[in-house]
């Protein structure tokens, strides 16, 4: 589709991972924006539900090329937010899904003439060994630690991606790397309320940690913003543009849905080298689901992490949309209780 054309008629959008959290509210935010939009569903639940919103659903996975190939048919630009998102897991899985997915939709736009690929990628990607890092810019070099197999994946699905732009004429690819994604609805809030009222919940190093922070309606904002702004090839980090630390906004998330965690918690190290047995433990014993800690998760939220959107600034013309203070209030506050926490369980707070 030309430009000119996207001008006189509505664009036409494919959008992987439509029935999860940030698929859903990007499909809303596009559909608002005037775009007809496709939605990538792989169930009947998910095409229920991508249809619900008001987008056409797509039977298809990201395994199968000739259909992510049908589906892109007359599309100008490609979403690409579905991915394997879990805090413990084998590598094969993180790289079946979020590499060799990443690259069917890659290959498969070009053949079917997609203008431009966004996708969502993850803050966490130059996310190396745990030690602080503050003011974060795009020149940092990508990471895949062994023990981050999320972030690990993620980084290379986010090369790989990149490297593919320019490949055939008229063909762009760009990723916008988001930090901690929240907002109504977050899937993970739920297991942190859980968590408390279970009485298993701790902070990790005290949760002093500086902290960046993206609502989701800020990283849909940026993310078709990307469609049409900034050079091919580019990853740009987004966030609310406050930083903050972790004990500060998580303890106001969980207040919003009525509960009130606890001072409970645990240094660093000793949470990292708890994190290294229990993982040697279910990785030994073949234990189903995932440790209660891990050190995926104690990378992401354990050591300060703040980034810099100054370049997202300059050359998507990015600025928040949702203030935190704003999206707390869309978070339907509760009045909120305190919950004592039990003197045992080692449940740590997760960012998402």
């Amino acid at each position: 589709m030309s430009h000119l054309a996207a001008q006189t008629s509505p664009r036409l959008t494919l959008v992987t991972g439509g029935s999860g959290f940030v698929g859903g509210h990007l499909i809303r935010r596009l559909l608002a924006d005037g775009w007809r939009v496709r939605a990538l569903a792989r169930s009947a639940e998910a095409r229920a539900g991508v249809q619900a919103l008001g987008a056409t659903p797509v039977e298809a996975d990201l395994a199968d090329r000739l259909a992510l190939s049908r589906g892109m048919e007359g599309v100008d630009v490609v979403f690409h937010v579905a991915a394997h998102f879990k805090l413990w897991g084998p590598m094969a899985l993180f790289r079946r899904i979020n590499v060799e997915g990443t690259r069917n939709v890659v290959e498969a736009a070009e053949r079917a003439g997609v203008r431009r690929i966004v996708y969502v990628s993850a803050a966490a990607v130059v996310m190396g060994r745990p030690e602080p890092m503050r003011a974060v810019t795009e020149d940092m070099a990508l990471q895949r630690m062994p023990f981050a197999p999320y972030a690990a994946s993620k980084a290379e699905a986010e090369e790989m991606l990149l490297a593919a732009n320019g490949r055939r004429a008229g063909f762009s690819t760009v990723a916008i790397r988001p930090p901690f994604i929240w907002g109504p609805h977050m899937p993970a809030l739920d297991h942190m309320v859980e968590t408390v009222r279970a009485g298993r919940f701790q902070w990790v190093a005290g949760g002093a940690q500086a902290l960046s922070t993206c609502h989701v309606d800020n990283l849909c904002h940026a993310l078709v913003l990307a469609a049409d702004r900034g050079a091919g090839g580019r990853a740009w980090f987004v966030s609310d543009g406050e930083d903050t630390t972790l004990k500060s906004f998580l303890t106001r998330l969980l207040n919003s849905r009525g509960v009130t965690p606890s001072d409970r918690a645990v240094p660093f190290g000793i949470a990292w080298t708890m994190a290294g047995v229990m993982g040697a433990a279910w990785r030994i014993f073949r234990r189903k689901g995932e440790p209660p800690i891990t050190r995926q998760m104690l990378r992401l939220i354990g050591k300060d992490f703040t980034i810099d959107i100054r370049r997202a600034r300059e050359e998507l013309g990015y600025s928040p949309v949702t203030s935190v203070a704003d999206g707390m209030r869309g978070m339907q506050p509760l009045e909120a209780t305190s919950v004592r926490t039990a003197t045992d369980g080692n449940r740590l707070a997760a960012a998402s």
